[in-house]
């Protein structure tokens, strides 16, 4: 698991902006609440896959346990998966052509095309029946004409997103920074995430504390959850 470190100043400046909340979110409705389980696919997570994370492989746990909480809170979980498409309509050739070189890039063309064994979701994930899987070509799901997440969301009277999943510094981060600004509201996970290293972990921590999300751990977030489904019990 990675080892969290988030500066104190950091963490005091968004509680000064919060008037002194230690947390932006004190109860949930579940039923607005999406659990977004971003990118655990074989060919990120198994040992030796084209991009191996070898750290996704310690959050399976949490990721499951939110999943599990969200399902039975009446809210939405979403598995989305990273996906090479030839023919979508806005091709990303400045990825694959210029920030690669060939090999790179036939790899990741053969990895993460539809129907190919690294694009499948880990079988260490809990997917359940009514549970969303949703495919996407750009790091972020949010990308307008790339993936339908927004409507999907949007159907389902989604309001606030929970992010877990990989890469923490990039699809992770990009789809929590683009909620925010699409008017999602945000919860980051700070052990239900995982990347290369503790240094690009933490950065991504650090923005998102600063300006985009909530951030917890799954402790706290489960206990919200529990709190927010006896608070609706009782009304």
């Amino acid at each position: 698991m990675h080892a969290i470190s988030i500066p104190q100043h950091v963490v005091e400046r968004g509680r000064k902006q919060r008037g002194g909340k230690e947390h932006i979110f004190d109860v949930l409705d579940i039923s607005k609440v999406a659990h977004v389980i971003v990118d655990l696919q074989k060919g990120f997570v198994a040992e030796g896959a084209p991009v191996e994370v070898p750290l996704t492989r310690e959050i399976f746990d949490n990721v499951n346990a939110i999943s599990q909480a969200v399902r039975d809170g009446g809210g939405l979980n979403v598995f989305l998966r990273y996906t090479y498409d030839p023919h979508e309509q806005l091709p990303w050739n400045v990825w694959f052509e210029n920030y690669m070189d060939d090999r790179q890039f036939a790899l990741m063309k053969e990895a993460f095309a539809r129907g190919a064994d690294d694009w499948q979701l880990s079988s260490e994930l809990d997917v359940a029946a009514g549970d969303l899987i949703v495919d996407k070509t750009r790091f972020s799901a949010l990308i307008p004409g790339t993936c339908d997440l927004d409507q999907q969301l949007k159907a389902h009277g989604i309001d606030t997103l929970i992010i877990t999943g990989t890469l923490t510094n990039c699809c992770c981060e990009s789809t929590a920074r683009d909620a925010l600004q699409m008017g999602y509201n945000v919860i980051f996970l700070t052990d239900a995430n995982a990347t290369l290293s503790d240094e690009e972990h933490n950065a991504t921590l650090i923005s998102m504390a600063a300006i985009f999300a909530d951030v917890v751990d799954t402790g706290h977030l489960l206990a919200l959850i529990d709190k927010s489904a006896k608070l609706k019990a009782a009304a």
